[in-house]
């Protein structure tokens, strides 16, 4: 019976590597001479926090990082949480950006409903942080795969594993 995996996993490389490229960018730029404005990148949380004297400057470097992530791996932004902002010595502020890794529960059981719903002749099981889809013909599994992507917009999704 044929199947394939739902999933989403951070691509450690290209996100080390967007982070570099943007706080180059922020080192060289001439407006954030001698300011607070960098980006520190927490590898075993999957948190970047982003520093900042003012909240403009803040989404000023923002406005540099999101951009480079998106050139490393496309939508790849979507899977940053913003925090609330943070106000740290003086007015300079910061704020954490956490990386989600994988499919949480929530967004889990919305997948498994959406191909419910649609009454495809497919069945969808959560398995940890991926869904797994079974079918009888590879054709209802590449629809499965068409809904999925066109019902999920708001977070990148995987899809591999896929076995005859």
């Amino acid at each position: 019976m044929p199947s394939f995996d739902i999933s989403s996993e951070v691509d450690k490389v290209a996100l080390g590597n967007s982070i570099d490229a943007a706080s180059k960018q922020i080192n060289n730029r001439y407006d954030f001479k001698g300011t607070s404005a960098k980006l520190e990148f927490n590898e075993k949380d999957f948190v970047i926090t982003v520093f900042g004297d003012n909240d403009f400057q803040l989404n000023q470097v923002k406005d540099i990082l999101l951009p480079a992530m998106e050139k490393k791996e496309p939508d790849s932004s979507k899977r940053l949480e913003h925090q609330d902002l943070q106000t740290v010595s003086g007015n300079k502020v910061k704020q954490a950006l956490v990386v989600r890794d994988g499919i949480d529960s929530d967004l889990a059981k919305k997948i498994v409903k959406i191909i419910k719903d649609s009454r495809m002749k497919v069945q969808a099981s959560i398995q940890g942080e991926t869904v797994r889809v079974n079918g009888a013909k590879r054709d209802l599994l590449q629809e499965t795969i068409a809904l999925v992507k066109k019902s999920v917009t708001d977070f990148p999704l995987k899809f591999g594993n896929f076995r005859d």
